[in-house]
């Protein structure tokens, strides 16, 4: 009788022990706890990504690109000026390298430039050399000085660099048109250039079937420039591109106008 009852208790006790085991699961458990939830508007925006990036990758998009230019009439200009000055000393050459700065800095002043519109630009003095029977010999000193004067009305340039060429400039380095227009027209030439991305975006897409849909990107190509045309005409250089616009004639050489560029790629959704 003690055997039966023993191995009884033995597999009672074993499947106690397989029941303490087992994980426990309950009805009441929220699916929060199982697992994460999404709301309907956070599923639309995770397609609308997923839709965005396969467009952006190359997908169902076209990309075309356009420039356009605009002419804008300058009114303001930049001269580079040079002061050159020899003397037989070091000493004695920037004493009256300065003397003829300070004459031209002053007429400048006088015509109505602003003080703030004139740069000492670049200074050098070297001295001046004598070969003779294979020696060198230091005869004296030379010193350039480069003033660079921004902000010169149109009207008045010609007065002005032939004043201030009798008060010691020895050398008009250049002579720089800008435009205060620039920025609207730069600003007019992107306009364009964006209509006329988008009419050569429709003909391409029509030509294949299909239909122009919302922009995808767009990007502006090549850097806004603040450069203009330089004119070298009082060094030599005849300009004879540059076109007479409203600007009047000034000692035989004329402002002309300025290409104001506006280049750039829009990718478009393509619709099939």
């Amino acid at each position: 009788m003690k055997k039966i009852i023993l191995p009884a208790v033995l597999l009672i006790m074993a499947a106690c022990l397989t029941a303490c085991g087992m994980p426990k699961s309950s009805s009441a458990e929220s699916p929060s706890e199982t697992e994460e939830s999404v709301s309907p508007a956070e599923e639309g925006d995770e397609v609308r990504e997923r839709e965005g990036n396969e467009l952006s990758n190359g997908e169902n998009t076209i990309t075309v690109s356009s420039s356009e230019e605009v002419s804008v009439t300058p009114d303001i200009a930049e001269v580079v000026y040079c002061v050159r000055t020899q003397a037989g000393s070091a000493a004695e050459c920037q004493q009256k390298n300065a003397k003829d700065m300070s004459a031209v800095i002053e007429l400048l002043t006088g015509l109505g430039v602003r003080e703030t519109s004139i740069q000492t630009s670049d200074y050098r003095m070297n001295p001046v050399y004598n070969y003779s029977n294979n020696t060198q010999k230091v005869v004296g000193y030379e010193a350039v000085a480069t003033l660079t004067v921004s902000d010169i009305l149109i009207e008045s340039l010609d007065e002005l660099l032939t004043d201030s060429v009798s008060s010691g400039v020895n050398t008009v380095q250049s002579v720089t048109y800008k435009a205060s227009g620039y920025d609207e027209g730069y600003e007019e030439a992107l306009t364009r250039a964006v209509a006329a991305a988008y009419r050569k975006a429709k003909v391409l897409a029509d030509a294949s079937g299909a239909s122009v849909g919302k922009v995808i990107r767009i990007e502006e190509l090549g850097g806004y420039s603040q450069a203009r045309y330089t004119d070298y005409a009082r060094t030599g250089m005849a300009n004879a591109s540059a076109k007479m616009a409203e600007v009047e004639d000034m000692a035989g050489f004329m402002a002309g106008e300025i290409k104001v560029e506006a280049k750039i790629a829009v990718e478009y959704e393509l619709i099939n």
